[in-house]
């Protein structure tokens, strides 16, 4: 192995790290005794140049292909580039949205983690063997642990971040018990030794622990999306967390670990050519054949988590009056559309493409979601649905970014959010046109008109309702910058949906 070239290809996770130094070097050792807001505001804007420096190595050797790197992870180009490019992007936006936070005087810190953690995202998206994914899972998880508890002034961040912490260790434990399983069947750590030789073991009946391996690595990395019914700890999480934090873990994560599922996926799909993880498992199981192997027990296990996340997700946002909490059940829904695309990948990367494309607006959308959610929080000391009353008086602006981001993340057109579930919808009926991805697509298509309901209901508060409380509702410049970018980027990727798809195909070869 070539470690100069290896180097090369953690360049913007070395990036990150050096700027988390940078970030406490220059908070704790010249900025201590400094205001706040100045100590805030260098260390977003350093955090920000990281971001900016690693964004510029992924998409300066985005298309690089680099043999030394290739067993551990990905050179460059595909979804892993698009991903770790997303996540560079996406924690950029979060560090903006601090500057007007005050939740905490340790802003050195908190910064410091957000980078650390996104580089454990980085590793995620681009990680070809089972130890590399595991490290940069918890490398990622322990980072998020820390950010949800950092308002110490809160309680309920104190108690979101226990139970997210209890629950992530045994998503943890379950998912090494899983990788050990597979480690067991095939004497190997590559991913893609791991599922060339589990497959063949599934179709010669030899491996009676593939079906246990399967399930627990499908809890694990279920409780990394928030997919039922691993999802018990998204609501307080989402609820308890500092705003900025909470738009971190909404995002960036769920990019980073939907990159992760995307490159198993694909990484089955190369063996021997057959479609092993999508339309093969959909076919055998049209033929009503006895066994199905690794792509069918992984097709089943895909589509029952769907089906359930989609239901309890859209269902239970019925029931909130806490915005936050209804953001999260929208993001367990959400999360229940992207794994319909998972079960069915191609093995021309359409199933891939479309699911980037909708983890990346729908990060977007998040983020501005948060922001505007954090900032009404601040005016008014509540996330209740009250506290959204008479917004359109009380700030125009800031009304027009909610209305926006919540019509997109319904899927309205001609927003962003419905060309994402239209192409993933397009794709997974593209890859096989039988009554069971039929189905789910109907399903996805009726919790979407669900969805609608409790998103107009922040709505309806915001333009029809009478408000109690006309006082004007102020957001610093940078937030309200950031707000309006987020949300003009919304209306005009939906308006000219070609921009973002052909930047993701521009990672992809040309075949």
């Amino acid at each position: 192995m070539n470690y100069a070239d290896l180097f090369r290809v953690t360049l913007p996770e070395t990036a990150l790290e050096v700027a988390a130094l940078v970030v406490l070097i220059v908070d704790l050792g010249f900025l201590r005794r400094t205001a706040l807001t100045v100590r805030v505001t260098v260390a977003a804007l350093l955090g920000v140049a990281g971001c900016c420096a690693a964004l510029w190595m992924v998409l300066t050797w985005g298309g690089a292909s680099l043999s030394a790197g290739s067993e551990l992870l990905l050179a460059g180009g595909g979804s892993a580039s698009v991903a770790q490019a997303a996540i560079l992007a996406l924690t950029a936006l979060t560090l903006l949205l601090l500057i007007d936070s005050v939740f905490t005087r340790h802003v050195g810190e908190y910064v410091a983690v957000v980078l650390m953690s996104a580089a454990g995202g980085l590793l995620i998206a681009s990680a070809q063997d089972l130890l590399v994914i595991f490290i940069g899972l918890e490398l990622l998880s322990l980072g998020l642990y820390i950010l949800t508890a950092f308002n110490k002034s809160s309680g309920k961040s104190a108690e979101a971040a226990l139970k997210y912490y209890l629950f992530g260790g045994m998503s943890a434990a379950f998912l090494l018990f899983g990788f050990s399983y597979l480690y067991g069947m095939t004497g190997s750590t590559s991913l893609q030794k791991v599922t060339e030789r589990a497959y063949f073991q599934s179709v010669l009946g030899g491996a009676p622990l593939l079906g246990v391996a399967l399930v627990m690595i499908a809890v694990g990395l279920g409780f990394k999306i928030g997919a039922v019914p691993f999802h018990l700890w998204a609501p307080d999480t989402y609820e308890g967390a500092p705003a900025p934090a909470a738009a971190f873990i909404a995002s960036v994560s769920k990019v980073a670990s939907f990159a992760l599922l995307i490159s198993i996926g694909s990484a089955t799909l190369r063996i021997s050519g057959l479609y092993v993880f999508g339309q093969f498992a959909v076919e055998v199981t049209q033929r009503a054949a006895s066994r199905a192997g690794i792509g069918g027990s992984w097709w089943l296990l895909l589509a029952l988590l769907s089906t359930a996340s989609m239901i309890v997700g859209n269902l239970a946002a019925l029931a909130q009056t806490s915005v936050r909490r209804l953001l999260a059940y929208s993001a367990i829904s959400h999360a229940g559309y992207i794994l319909i695309g998972l079960a069915f990948l191609s093995r021309l990367d359409v199933s891939a493409k479309a699911i980037l494309y909708y983890i990346l607006t729908y990060g977007l959308t998040t983020i501005g979601a948060f922001g505007v959610v954090g900032v009404v929080e601040r005016a008014t000391g509540s996330d209740r649905l009250d506290s959204f009353l008479g917004l359109h008086k009380r700030n125009p602006l800031l009304a027009a970014v909610l209305l926006v981001l919540f019509l997109s993340l319904a899927g309205i057109p001609p927003l962003v959010g419905f060309w994402a579930k239209f192409n993933l919808f397009a794709a997974v009926l593209g890859v096989s046109a039988g009554p069971i991805p039929f189905a789910l697509v109907a399903l996805a298509v009726a919790m979407s008109a669900v969805s609608l309901y409790y998103y107009l209901q922040v709505l309806k508060r915001a333009y029809v309702m009478p408000t109690v409380d006309e006082a004007p509702i102020t957001a610093h410049p940078v937030t309200m910058a950031v707000l309006l970018v987020i949300a003009a980027a919304v209306v005009v990727m939906g308006c000219f949906p070609t921009l973002l798809s052909n930047w993701i195909n521009s990672f992809y070869p040309v075949l």
